[in-house]
């Protein structure tokens, strides 16, 4: 079932959430019981991510050094496969722009459609590790709008070189970000370049985390104001050791409110850090479920006990 069919069926707010694929030569297992565990809380959809390859250089036996591009969390399509046949439950396969050309996009498409994955999170993607500006490949996208337009072409049964008899039948997200995209000159651009994805065919919206839900609403109002109509559903992640305190502000451009700061600030262990992000995001959720959102999608990145309270405190 795609996501706007579920969404619209839905009689209350709906739990869903994230998982990364594990880094190459990693075991599936522990991210096969993070599923397991969040499973007996019947998520409606399970969002699978994909990451751009990397570039790392390899010391030869001369001394010099060789450039070499590597994948290191490949799997997407296989994961996501994997999971809504293994649970029955629909997944969402992330596609981005970065590292893929159209032919390769709508290669990984194709499989995807073989697969019976219905539902695609459309994104452009970061610049890979250590650059700091995010470049197409030669015949790639610029933005996640074209991304969409070449899914909608699909659905219409346009490919690249020919028309087939056989459309796909794509539901298409795209990201959303209360705070901004860290690369947008204002909140304004960001706004109208969101508009850009949906105007092309994307039919709900998920946001960035964050942990003011005013930036939430505020964004869904500004949203709304220039016509953008689709679902908005908040993303959220439970805060959990110090990297995060270090990370997330730098590397996700979002703020941490003074009050959850300031309780951070009174803890020394990430024991205690993550009893905190657990509290704060169940408050978050509950404000956001009474507020009727049409979903709630966490971010679990190899949390699951931690969403796993949070879900069972909320839904």
């Amino acid at each position: 079932m795609r996501v706007p069919q579920i969404i619209a069926n839905a009689a209350k707010p709906l739990f869903t959430f994230e998982l990364v694929p594990p880094l190459k030569g990693r075991t599936i297992e522990p991210l096969m019981a993070n599923i397991r565990t969040l499973m007996e809380y019947d998520p409606a959809y399970i969002n699978v991510t994909n990451h751009q390859a990397e570039v790392v250089y390899l010391e030869r036996e001369d001394g010099l050094l060789h450039r070499k591009t590597v994948r290191k969390r490949p799997g997407t399509t296989a994961l996501a496969a994997l999971i809504q046949h293994t649970f029955d439950v629909p997944t969402v396969a992330h596609l981005i722009c970065g590292g893929m050309s159209r032919n390769q996009l709508e290669d990984t498409l194709i499989e995807l459609h073989f697969l019976g994955i219905e539902n695609i999170l459309a994104l452009r993607g970061d610049p890979p590790a250590g650059e700091k500006r995010f470049v197409p490949m030669s015949d790639g996208h610029t933005y996640s709008s074209e991304l969409v337009e070449q899914i909608i072409k699909l659905n219409n049964g346009e490919y690249l070189d020919s028309s087939a008899e056989e459309a796909t039948r794509f539901s298409i997200g795209v990201a959303g970000y209360p705070e901004k995209h860290a690369e947008a000159l204002n909140l304004t651009t960001d706004l109208l370049n969101l508009k850009k994805k949906v105007d092309a065919g994307a039919q709900y919206i998920v946001t960035q985390m964050f942990f003011d839900n005013a930036k939430y609403f505020a964004f869904v109002e500004a949203c709304r104001a220039i016509g953008i109509t689709v679902p908005i559903i908040p993303g959220l992640k439970p805060l959990a050791s110090k990297r995060d305190l270090a990370l997330i502000p730098q590397t996700f451009h979002v703020d941490l409110p003074e009050d959850l700061t300031k309780e951070l600030e009174s803890v020394t262990t990430n024991r205690a850090i993550t009893e905190i992000g657990i509290e704060w995001a169940i408050e978050q959720s509950k404000e956001l479920y009474k507020a009727n959102v049409p979903a709630i999608h966490y971010y679990t990145l190899g949390k699951a006990d931690s969403v796993a309270r949070i879900v069972e405190a909320v839904f």
